[in-house]
């Protein structure tokens, strides 16, 4: 099986369990919108001095998620800290669990909530992927 394909089963079957896993641990999870919880991450994110932060409507685009978040750290203690920070404030706040990837390494971290998908980068390993020209329509990169 083509690795990308396989990547893209166990991201999307990694986004129905953290979904699963949210709305019947924590039924107030459910009641938060994904623009409540995109606005509650770009704020945490705000408040960590995250930089060149791009938010992306993936609605109708892909079943991973209905936004994308994409911010940079300037070494790799911040976009863990960061990270850490994000996870600790969604699941004291709002009960939410999230799926971390990446978070040992800090050069990317992959912070997973069911509706918003998350991605900190160091600056250089943000260049080198450009994930933003992967999602955003031709010309908003």
């Amino acid at each position: 099986m083509d690795a990308c394909i396989t990547e893209d089963i166990v991201l999307t079957v990694s986004v129905e369990a953290v979904h699963a896993a949210n709305t019947s641990a924590n039924p107030a999870a459910e009641d938060l919108t994904s623009e409540a919880l995109l606005d509650r991450i770009l704020t945490s994110l705000d408040q960590d001095k995250a930089e060149e932060i791009v938010q992306i409507d993936l609605r109708g685009k892909t079943s991973i998620g209905d936004y994308m978040v994409i911010a940079s750290g300037r070494s790799t203690r911040q976009v863990t800290a960061m990270a850490e920070k994000l996870v600790d404030r969604l699941k004291q706040e709002h009960g939410r669990a999230c799926k971390v990837e990446g978070k040992e390494a800090g050069d990317w971290v992959l912070i997973d909530t069911g509706d918003v998908v998350v991605h900190i980068f160091r600056p250089e390993v943000r260049e080198f992927y450009q994930l933003e020209k992967m999602w955003l329509p031709a010309g908003q990169a």
